[in-house]
């Protein structure tokens, strides 16, 4: 409603701020046939709005829409203290404030809404043009709230991004310390505090490959290390690795890098030093 000047807003009778009774309910028989602004000062309950429910508490504000549908309730024990503001336009708004918030920079907001409704209570002069500006700062303020809780939560979702991003890369970093180790799926999930489901369709998103894959291909670059580099043989490396049977193991080791694990033994051309006896010294004749 930025682009509207106070001239065309519309002051309608329907306003005030009430002390709601301990049996008052909200039950509309027809949609909301103007803008209505609703904040609640204290109290607790709820309102149905278009067949979404919303808890009432302090600073609970609501910007209905003419067509709307609404209904509510209070606790008895804790009743409620309102104050609407019924009002029409002129024109057509480009940017209208959301329906619901919950106000957290209430004073200047609650001054601005008991300076309205006080206009009215009695005959003052210049009343329907000071309200007129009134109701053009409410609709700033609630437009600048909006666009606050909206980088809000942009921020909040780049900052929830960037530890699960964390939290995958770290878990791929334990994989890859521990590639002898039996992992799952659950198991690592449970290390990130994910749900599988959850784990496995984030670690592929940031990962490129499924989990699966990434703990089989660690294991083999792995494999590949310790049979160029240490001399170790075909069957203990499967052993260390958490092979049990090491037919398989030779079988997703060429599936992997196109050669046996006995071909790479042999092009690393290491092998484990022998142990051969020192011949002994035989005692010279006296």
């Amino acid at each position: 409603m930025l682009n509207l000047s106070p001239e065309q807003f519309v002051i309608k009778p329907a306003l005030a701020t009430i002390n709601c009774e301990p049996n008052w309910q909200w039950k509309r028989k027809a949609p909301i046939p103007n803008f209505d602004l609703l904040y609640i000062w204290s109290g607790k309950g709820n309102l149905r709005l278009n067949g979404k429910d919303y808890p009432l508490q302090r600073g609970t504000c609501f910007l209905f829409r003419p067509g709307d549908w609404t209904t509510a309730t209070q606790d008895p024990a804790n009743p409620l203290v309102i104050t609407y503001i019924h009002f029409d336009v002129t024109g057509e708004p480009e940017i209208i404030p959301n329906h619901h918030r919950i106000l957290q920079d209430r004073i200047h907001f609650e001054s601005l809404l008991s300076q309205y409704v006080r206009l009215f209570l009695v005959d003052t002069y210049g009343a329907e043009m000071e309200g007129k500006l009134i109701l053009k700062q409410l609709m700033i303020h609630l437009l600048r709230a909006d666009q606050q809780e909206e980088t809000q939560q942009k921020e909040e979702g780049e900052e929830l991004q960037s530890q699960i991003l964390y939290t995958i890369r770290e878990v791929a970093n334990y994989v890859q310390q521990h590639p002898g180790e039996n992992h799952t799926v659950e198991s690592l999930a449970a290390r990130a505090n994910f749900s599988p489901r959850y784990f496995s369709k984030k670690f592929k998103e940031i990962m490129g490959q499924t989990i699966q894959s990434y703990i089989v291909e660690t294991r083999i670059k792995r494999a590949e290390h310790l049979l160029h580099y240490t001399g170790m043989s075909v069957t203990e490396v499967a052993d260390a690795l958490g092979y049990n049977n090491i037919h398989f193991f030779s079988r997703q080791f060429k599936a992997y890098t196109g050669k046996s694990p006995s071909e790479i033994r042999m092009i690393s051309g290491i092998r484990k030093p022998s142990i051969t006896k020192m011949p002994s010294k035989r005692k010279k004749n006296a």
